[in-house]
């Protein structure tokens, strides 16, 4: 049988055939040694063929294959930083829920992200969150981020679950698409998802006052079919981004502003660091580069893997700030 994993826990599987049956799996013993280093060997939205064991009273699927991936996204095991950790696969389109102060999304952890889905060939949309939270301090930060992502030719939403703003554009492009939810615990993932499809009714928890932080309702990704014709996968809440097998030479080819120059620098090896007559370090002293652009960049390129975790936003913030008033 040949069925679709619609949630992964660790140890079972939830997998739907096309007859709309889901059966719990678990791997074959066999098949978790081969040389997978990912922590989790199957992922949701891998298709996977699979034998119903039919010996004991409760009725298990065993998977013994899974098909070719057209992509996944992938980050670091943040307990066992030489694993990976699979977060979601063969997905048409992410959405990275951003929030600007409850809690605060840093604009390392997005361009993490973004190289990531680069990287792996996953479209990606910003979703600028909560936006009837905002003061206006709050809303200038906002609408410089999304100037500066859109330059670059990301699209950006700007969208509120409490009062049903940006609902429909969101719908729109997620319709005959696999898509998934994905940012900082707290973000707003499962509250999105219940404004879009309120049946589904997914346990939500408020920001905690103390520390800003999210909280996980999330424990693990899963796949829900939505009335309107879309496929959404909604994963855990995630703390850090660490980037995964990215050599120095080819970081920069996965953020599109610095691509589109990289022909026009001296060498071709450039680094955009200390190589003279770079078009990168030329566009960035005429504000044509964003600095948090460029910082994210270096941090990548220096294997900056702790800071991924403990970044909440102050030096972005005082980066971005004295950009403007550069300007």
């Amino acid at each position: 049988m040949t069925g679709l994993v619609y949630k992964s826990t660790g140890s079972f599987y939830t997998v739907k055939t096309d007859d709309g049956q889901s059966y719990e799996c678990r791997i074959k013993g066999k098949f978790r040694m081969k040389g997978i280093k990912s922590t989790n060997p199957i992922a949701v939205g891998d298709v996977v063929d699979f034998e119903l064991d039919n010996t004991t009273d409760e009725i298990i699927g065993q998977i013994h294959h899974i098909h070719d991936r057209k992509n996944y996204i992938v980050r670091k095991s943040v307990n066992l930083s030489k694993q990976t950790h699979i977060i979601a696969s063969n997905i048409d389109v992410v959405f990275l829920l951003i929030t600007i102060n409850n809690p605060p999304t840093t604009t390392s952890f997005i361009d993490r992200f973004l190289v990531t889905a680069e990287a792996y060939g996953i479209e990606a949309v910003l979703v600028f969150n909560k936006i009837d939270t905002f003061d206006d301090a709050m809303l200038d930060e906002q609408l410089y981020l999304q100037h500066i992502y859109s330059e670059i030719g990301y699209q950006c939403l700007r969208v509120s679950a409490k009062d049903k703003k940006g609902l429909e554009a969101l719908k729109k492009m997620m319709t005959g698409k696999v898509s998934m939810f994905s940012g900082h615990s707290g973000v707003g993932k499962s509250t999105l998802v219940n404004a879009l499809e309120p049946e589904l009714n997914l346990k939500t928890k408020t920001i905690s006052e103390q520390s800003m932080q999210g909280q996980h309702t999330t424990t693990f990704a899963e796949m829900y079919d939505l009335s309107f014709g879309a496929k959404i996968i909604d994963t855990p809440g995630i703390k850090g981004f660490g980037i995964v097998d990215m050599e120095p030479g080819e970081v920069s080819d996965y953020f599109p502003e610095f691509f589109r120059l990289k022909d026009q620098c001296k060498f071709n090896n450039c680094l955009h660091k200390e190589e003279p007559h770079c078009a990168v370090k030329a566009a960035l002293e005429e504000d044509k580069i964003a600095w948090s652009r460029y910082n994210s960049y270096l941090k990548i390129l220096e294997g900056d893997d702790e800071h991924y975790r403990t970044d909440i936003y102050n030096d972005d913030r005082i980066a971005s700030d004295q950009t403007r008033k550069s300007e």
